[in-house]
């Protein structure tokens, strides 16, 4: 895997990650009583953590995207 997502890139998932990650837990939004939401949420948070740690994302790749400078 070679890295494909760059530092701006990098920055904006992790916070919109952690953002997915709290939400249904902290903000009391109505959308959030259902469990189908909460989980959905939850699982895009990780993802974005996820790609955002490990500087790569499949999407990218399969589009030919690249946001890093190599």
């Amino acid at each position: 895997m070679t890295a494909n997502v760059g530092t701006i890139d990098r920055v904006f998932r992790f916070i919109l990650g952690i953002v997915l990650l709290a939400l249904p837990f902290v903000s009391g939004m109505a959308i959030f009583a259902s469990t189908t939401a909460t989980v959905i949420s939850v699982i895009l948070g990780i993802v974005m953590v996820a790609t955002s740690a490990m500087r790569f994302c499949p999407l990218y790749r399969i589009f030919g995207i690249q946001t890093c400078k190599l």
